[in-house]
């Protein structure tokens, strides 16, 4: 079984977000990129089951632009065998992405597509669901746990009221969430084996896929400072707090 894994360059965690003077958008300038984290925890999910016999390729492919290469270059490193790069300079919203791993999909006829819930840059949680109903697959989304039993698959997702077992036919489409696993570190000769693992690179609009916007951002914000607090003498003033001002209780 082939493991198809989609991965995104998003805006390091760590960095501190500043937004344009004009509310245009995001200043990416001098920002450090890096891999997508919940497409981390898919990575590590997909190799996993390659260690286990359970796959035997794992695939990854990115859409953005040249600097992507690098995002697959660190999947390549965690134990991922080859990457896809579809290259697009402008941003692509999740439709057009779904499009667009559909058609990679029909080349390369994956059993099993891994994908993180969403990507923390602007947190859709859209392009596996959309990517499902394009290809007609079953799916699983918010994965906890993922088993692979022949041509089923057995996934835990993490629900409102707490846990949710099913069971998927293939192929099929899972998304993870946090508690799925914790991604390795790249070993430094698996960082250099990595540079000898292929990365094919395509223009995205060989694709035919029509990616112009389908949305238009307004403005963007920073969020409000966090206010001050108060101190209380006692529980009683908390509790009156609570109820007739914060309106909680």
């Amino acid at each position: 079984m082939k493991i198809l894994v989609p991965v995104k360059r998003v805006v390091d965690f760590n960095v501190q977000i500043r937004v344009k003077g004009d509310g245009s958008g995001v200043d990416l300038a001098r920002v450090k990129m890096s891999m997508n984290p919940f497409d981390e925890i898919a990575i590590e999910e997909a190799v996993r089951l390659q260690e286990a016999g359970k796959a035997t390729e794992v695939v990854l492919v990115s859409i953005g632009p040249a600097e992507a290469a690098e995002t697959i270059r660190t999947g390549l490193s965690m134990g991922a065998d080859r990457g896809i790069l579809i290259r697009s300079e402008a941003p692509v919203e999740p439709l057009a992405v779904a499009k667009l791993l559909r058609a990679v999909v029909e080349e390369e006829g994956p059993g099993l597509i891994i994908l993180g819930k969403q990507a923390i840059d602007d947190d859709s949680n859209q392009t596996g669901q959309m990517l499902a109903a394009l290809l007609g697959w079953a799916q699983a989304t918010f994965a906890s746990k993922l088993e692979v039993d022949g041509a089923y698959f057995k996934v835990t997702r993490e629900v409102d009221g707490g846990l949710q077992t099913v069971r998927l036919k293939g192929p099929a489409i899972v998304t993870t969430d946090l508690r799925l696993n914790e991604p390795r570190y790249a070993t430094l000769p698996n960082i250099m084996k990595a540079k000898k693992k292929p990365i094919v690179e395509r223009a995205a609009d060989l694709y035919g896929v029509d990616l112009a916007p389908r949305l238009e951002v307004l403005r963007t914000t920073e969020p409000p400072g966090r206010k001050a607090g108060v101190k209380v003498k006692d529980v009683a003033e908390l509790v009156s707090k609570l109820r007739n001002e914060a309106g909680v209780i």
